[in-house]
């Protein structure tokens, strides 16, 4: 089955809803390709290894949480965005990019999607557009936590342990970059805030608080929402769709 380049991107803005978020850059069709749509390959970011891998799948269409186009970019099509767009145009495939609005879903967004994947059910929202979860959790400590995190997303975990032995009763989180929720978390009444990435202030936070900080990484605390909400909107419109992981150390 296919359908058109504007049934998709009605579906995709029903689902995610952009016009609810201030974000960094465009939601939506970031780059048009051809009018029919048959196939979607989703991925994390619009690297030209995932471009190329969606050529070699003949599709139609890529989806993804990290698109081309942010606020303040130069914007020149020069180096390797000139590869990336030329790509794009040479095979006439259209890309789709929801940033926010696919961390904030509340069923097949990042956010609800590593809570699913790591045994956590969001029962409060916080933080800036209310992307942070939180959750119940039974933990003895902060390091039983990283340890679950770890094996989970198979990646190593930065844990901030503020040593103070405390059980997690209560974790929040926020994928990606959102190592600023950080105090919003603590506010939230969390044991734990896990996230992608940790800068230098979130360690002394930690002690200061006795709240445990944990960077899980950005692309693997990320890589499980875009290929939720593609599969559900190629579900919906009897599309083929197929996730391609482009492994990333971050």
């Amino acid at each position: 089955m296919s359908t058109s380049r504007q049934t998709l991107l009605n579906s995709f803005n029903e689902l995610l809803l952009p016009e609810r978020f201030k974000d960094y850059g465009p939601n939506g069709l970031q780059v048009e390709g051809k009018e029919t749509i048959s196939r979607i390959v989703s991925g994390v970011t619009a690297s030209r290894a995932l471009i190329e891998a969606a050529i070699a799948q003949k599709a139609d269409a890529i989806f993804v949480h990290h698109g081309l186009f942010w606020r303040g970019m130069d914007g020149r099509i020069t180096g390797w965005m000139k590869q990336r767009i030329q790509l794009l145009l040479a095979h006439d495939i259209n890309l789709f990019a929801y940033h926010l609005p696919l961390d904030a879903h509340p069923e097949f967004g990042n956010n609800a999607q590593l809570g699913r994947v790591l045994g956590l059910q969001a029962d409060q929202r916080f933080g800036e557009q209310d992307l942070g979860f939180a959750g119940a959790a039974d933990f003895a400590s902060a390091t039983d936590l990283a340890r679950h995190v770890q094996a989970v997303l198979g990646r190593h975990v930065t844990l901030a342990d503020p040593g103070n032995g405390r059980e997690i009763r209560r974790v929040a989180w926020c994928t990606g970059g959102a190592q600023g929720f950080f105090e919003s978390a603590i506010t939230a009444g969390a044991d734990a805030f896990i996230t992608g990435e940790i800068s230098e202030p979130q360690a002394h936070l930690a002690r200061e608080t006795g709240v445990a900080f944990l960077a899980a990484g950005h692309h693997a605390t990320e890589r499980y929402g875009a290929p939720a909400a593609a599969a559900h909107v190629a579900q919906q419109l009897g599309l083929a769709h197929e996730f391609i992981e482009i492994e990333n150390p971050a």
